[in-house]
């Protein structure tokens, strides 16, 4: 049977994504931060230096996506479908280009963990993110913040008269051009994955990528991977070198041996061929391989305790299996970056296919012969030399210029590419793609200055690159340039001039709630609770004054209501957080964020008994972060009572970054 690619159309209960958050995102991510200095020492030299690589002060220029809910409704997502007579993979590019499904043919079995559901939840950088299939993380150290947003793909000629599927975007955090091709020989049981991350600018840049398999954690499902040794990875703590397949506490190997959300990453010898497996009770199950540049490996799971538990089925229907993560990536830990040079290149290929070996063997008492089994099934099916000679053969079409397009993504590539005279072979940006968010950038190129607004709406994206402050920075001088100069600056970590920018085109502008705001995070991050909050207070009155109807408008309302009750309850001012809760629109106030915070505005004022019958009638957070502690910090305001089982999401153990 020749391998065919075909577009269809996958229907699944979803969620809506919504709207992206309209506030520049200042502030530094949540979540797992890399290691301190001192928690570096225990670490290799290579590691410790690479977990010092690239720190992220904020997550501009991209935006929060924090708009979804947990309403789902039947949707269509576009998809294509990649077929031979052993695998037939389901790629999604609308969602980051992840692969939905790969089901070995001759078996019928699912090869991954296919979520039947889109759920997206607080688990990406940048917010939302859905869990299943295999998703590609490049950026920064966490899930990437395109897990929910649409690549470029075309159909590329490919070795031996086949046919690849290329997926491509630009990387915002990094300011980087990427592409995933994917690949399925007419005789192959592999799928092969190439990846190709470049660095088109002079300076030097910090590249992160991990390969995310979600795999069923079915009891019995052992995972296996060439190592005696693993990084566990907790939240707030230094890395710890643990044996493998585990210590007294139980063998991580199997993913619901772990009470609690745990992270392995394993220690593969250099010169080692790198590989993870995932094998049920009877030995079958995914095993993914790749060349020696995609160096890392490790596992990720939600654990066996009660809270792990509840976020499996917050990400999907109840009732349905969890999963756990088989984790390849460009470091040892996904807590690194690795700096690559101006004008160069990261290439590599993966592969990912069906495996079987003895089950005597795999869930046998001997850790070496577990290993040894699944290795020789693995080089049985694919030597590493046949890899190698694919890896070459794929170089050769790495620089093909796509056919037929099959999926478009976003603008901010093409723009790029325009302004900055890249040469890109192989993944073209094209100008057809530019949009009403490019737009006045794109001007701004042209001209020197960004064009007044057409409609009075929220202000549109920002841009921090180096060589777009330096256009902002000679820019006429008028409001909107302020702003966005501002986000600029403070993206560079320049506090006062972005602080200056800011104040300059406060003093002049007819929107004021923008600079206000941005003005009012400053501060907060400096411990001025008081001016934060009266800057707050005043953006909200200027918004309200200023708002329309709209989604945008919604959203802007939403996110900076969020923040200023944030403020002025923490302020100790409850009757101006009282005030903003009034002015919100009535939809808004039924949200779960909002809940939670007419729940401590409640408790402010003296209401206690008030505030607790809001958590009695149930609160839900479709954003809740993993490992949040607010709802229980807010309960605990309240009663010594026991948190309510359905509101207590604490994981107890580290965070999955």
């Amino acid at each position: 049977m020749a391998t065919t690619v075909r577009r269809a159309v996958l229907t699944l209960p979803a969620a809506p994504l919504g709207t992206d958050n309209p506030l520049p995102a200042l502030r530094a991510p949540d979540g797992p931060q890399p290691p301190d200095e001192r928690s570096r020492a225990g670490l290799p030299r290579d590691t410790a230096r690479h977990a010092g690589c690239g720190p992220l002060r904020s997550l501009l220029p991209a935006r929060i996506r924090d708009g979804y809910g947990r309403e789902r409704s039947a949707r269509d997502f576009p998809a294509v479908v990649i077929e031979n007579a052993h695998l037939r993979v389901t790629v999604l590019p609308g969602l980051g280009g992840r692969v939905h499904s790969l089901v070995h043919l001759p078996t019928g079995r699912e090869l991954l963990y296919s979520n039947p559901v889109f759920q997206p939840a607080h688990l990406a950088l940048n917010g939302a993110w859905s869990s299943g299939g295999i998703a590609w993380h490049p950026g920064a150290t966490g899930r990437a913040t395109l897990s929910c947003a649409p690549l470029h793909a075309a159909l590329v000629p490919g070795p031996d008269g086949g046919t690849i599927v290329r997926l491509w975007e630009w990387e915002p955090l990094r300011d980087l051009p990427f592409q995933v091709d994917l690949w399925l020989p007419e005789d192959s049981e592999f799928l092969y994955v190439g990846v190709r991350v470049r660095n088109p600018h002079e300076r030097t840049a910090p590249v992160h990528w991990w390969s995310d398999a979600a795999v069923p954690e079915d009891a019995g499902t052992r995972v296996l991977a060439p190592a005696e040794k693993a990084w566990h990875v907790g939240r707030g703590a230094a890395p710890r070198r643990v044996p493998v397949p585990g210590e007294e506490d139980g063998d991580h190997t199997y993913p619901l041996g772990s009470e609690h959300p745990a992270d392995f990453f394993y220690e593969i010898d250099e010169g080692t061929r790198p590989w993870i497996a995932s094998l049920d009770a009877a030995g079958h199950g995914l095993v993914q391989t790749s060349t020696g540049r995609l160096r890392g490996r490790g596992l990720s799971v939600w654990g066996s305790g009660a809270a792990g538990r509840r976020w499996q089925e917050w990400l999907t229907e109840p009732g349905t299996g969890g999963y756990a993560e088989l984790r390849s990536g460009a470091t040892r830990t996904r807590q690194e970056c690795v700096r690559l040079d101006g004008g160069a290149e990261f290439a590599w290929l993966e592969a990912y296919g069906p495996l079987s070996a003895d089950p005597s063997r795999v869930h046998g008492p001997g850790w070496a012969e577990a290993r040894a089994a699944a290795q020789g099934a693995l080089d049985a099916a694919l030597p590493r030399e046949r890899l190698d000679e694919a890896y070459k053969a794929w170089r050769g079409c790495a620089d093909t210029a796509p056919g037929e397009r099959l999926a478009t993504g976003s603008g901010w590539g093409a723009l790029e590419v325009l302004c900055g005279g890249h040469v890109l072979p192989g993944t073209p940006f094209a100008e057809d793609t530019l949009g009403e968010e490019q737009e006045p950038w794109r001007e701004l190129w042209r001209s020197g200055a960004l064009p007044a607004p057409g409609r009075a709406l929220p202000p549109g994206p920002s841009l921090v690159a180096p060589h777009w402050r330096d256009m902002l920075e000679t820019a006429p001088a008028d409001p909107l340039t302020e702003f966005h100069l501002g986000v600029a600056q403070w993206h560079a970590g320049d506090v006062a001039q972005a602080v200056r920018s800011w104040e300059r085109g406060l003093a002049l502008a007819p929107s004021r709630w923008p600079l206000l705001r941005c003005l009012a995070v400053a501060d907060a991050l400096a411990g001025d609770r008081e001016r934060a909050a009266d800057r707050y207070a005043a953006a909200c009155e200027d918004l309200a004054a200023e708002s329309r109807g709209g989604d945008r408008w919604e959203a802007a309302e939403s996110a900076l209501g969020r923040e200023a009750m944030e403020a002025l309850l923490a302020a100790d001012r409850p009757a101006q957080a009282r005030g903003v809760w009034e002015g919100l629109r009535p939809a808004l106030r039924e949200q779960g964020r909002f809940r939670l915070l007419g729940a401590r505005l409640l408790a402010a004022e003296g209401h206690v008994a008030a505030a607790r019958r809001v958590f009695e009638d149930g609160i839900e957070l479709p954003d809740l972060r993993e490992g949040e502690e607010t709802p229980a910090e807010v309960w605990s305001a309240l009663t010594d009572r026991p948190l309510p089982a359905r509101h207590d999401d604490r994981t107890g153990g580290p965070a999955s970054p």
